[in-house]
């Protein structure tokens, strides 16, 4: 073989040129973390499709009230127990207004005399529906939301402070946490209500008291694990002070944890608050949330179920839209999970 090689001619063989200069050049585009995640966040139906479902029902809890018209508050006896009747599919033999009468089923608003669409029908006092659920969602909405943030920051600043300074300083912070762990949430609410009229301001004050607990202890353990990194002790080399160091190189790493835990804060809350409104705990008639929606309507579910149905709905769909979304994050923001 290798005489054969000798007898071959010199231009069988041809001289690769390399360029030293490209040896390191990246083929692909630099993604920045937050690119990266929105890319994979992008593939991940189930988020998308929770985003939309989300942003409807965040729109339509401050334009539905407004687009009906008829008032949330306005009690009108005469039309009450009314079943949905909307224009156009009352034709289709769907959300027409025929509700079931002594065994028979009968248009119980030409029996009354109703010349207007109430589009999910009335409660027991006549009040329209279609604004009360919507204006129920705004308010469960912003319960959640206030508490999510209260949560986040009481949590964030505790659970930083206790990892960051640990020793002395992280016993006696975790001492504490342990206690109010080991305090029952209900109980908590009870004697909340002892001390303040059940409102708002009530409800978000028992959710907030223990519910930022959690948020705390996956922050501590992020900062643990990030305080003794090599970019954090060459940054204290270098004199950085400890506010530096927190803003600029451990909070920016454990921001996307933070936002997961929000995202799943949220659905927590609203379930909360439903679960105190229904069982009487919450907010009080004639206020409307989802809660005492849905108290409302289990009271009549024999006979009117569209009271039940409609709040139902909407509150099932935010616990299933924000734990999905909460997935994706999870998801994206997990380099782990990079294909």
């Amino acid at each position: 073989m290798s005489q054969d090689m000798k007898n071959l001619p010199a231009d069988s063989f041809e001289r690769v040129h390399i360029d030293s200069t490209h040896a390191e050049r990246i083929s692909k585009p630099s993604l920045s973390f937050w690119q990266d995640a929105w890319l994979r966040i992008r593939k991940n139906k189930a988020a998308i499709v929770s985003v939309f479902i989300l942003f409807f029902i965040i729109i339509m809890a401050f334009v539905g009230p407004m687009i009906s018209p008829h008032d949330a508050e306005t009690q009108t006896i005469t039309h009450a127990n009314l079943p949905p009747k909307v224009p156009g599919l009352e034709k289709l033999g769907i959300f027409d207004g025929v509700g079931t009468l002594g065994g028979k089923e009968v248009d119980l608003y030409k029996m009354k005399k109703v010349d207007t669409y109430y589009w999910f029908g009335t409660d027991g006092l006549g009040r329209d529906m279609f604004s009360r659920v919507w204006k129920g969602t705004q308010i469960s909405l912003f319960i959640a939301f206030m508490a999510a943030l209260i949560d986040m920051v009481i949590g964030v600043a505790y659970g930083g402070i206790s990892g960051f300074y640990g020793g002395r300083v992280d016993d006696i912070m975790q001492r504490i946490v342990e206690i109010l762990y080991g305090i029952p949430t209900l109980v908590i609410v009870i004697l909340m209500i002892l001390f303040m009229e059940p409102g708002l301001t009530a409800i978000i004050i028992a959710i907030t008291i223990t519910g930022w607990i959690g948020m705390s202890r996956v922050v501590r353990g992020q900062v643990l694990k990030f305080k003794n990194q090599e970019f954090v002790l060459a940054s204290r080399t270098l004199g950085a002070s400890n506010g530096r160091i927190i803003s600029k190189h451990i909070l920016p790493n454990i921001i996307g944890i933070i936002i997961i835990n929000t995202m799943f804060t949220i659905p927590s809350a609203i379930f909360f608050e439903a679960f105190l409104s229904f069982i009487g705990l919450g907010l009080q008639p004639p206020t409307a949330s989802l809660g005492t929606l849905i108290n409302d309507g289990y009271k009549l579910i024999q006979f009117q179920p569209h009271v039940l149905l409609f709040p139902s709905i909407i509150l099932s769909l935010l616990m299933i839209a924000f734990n999905l979304l909460g997935d994706g994050l999870r998801d994206a923001f997990d380099p782990k999970m990079k294909d």
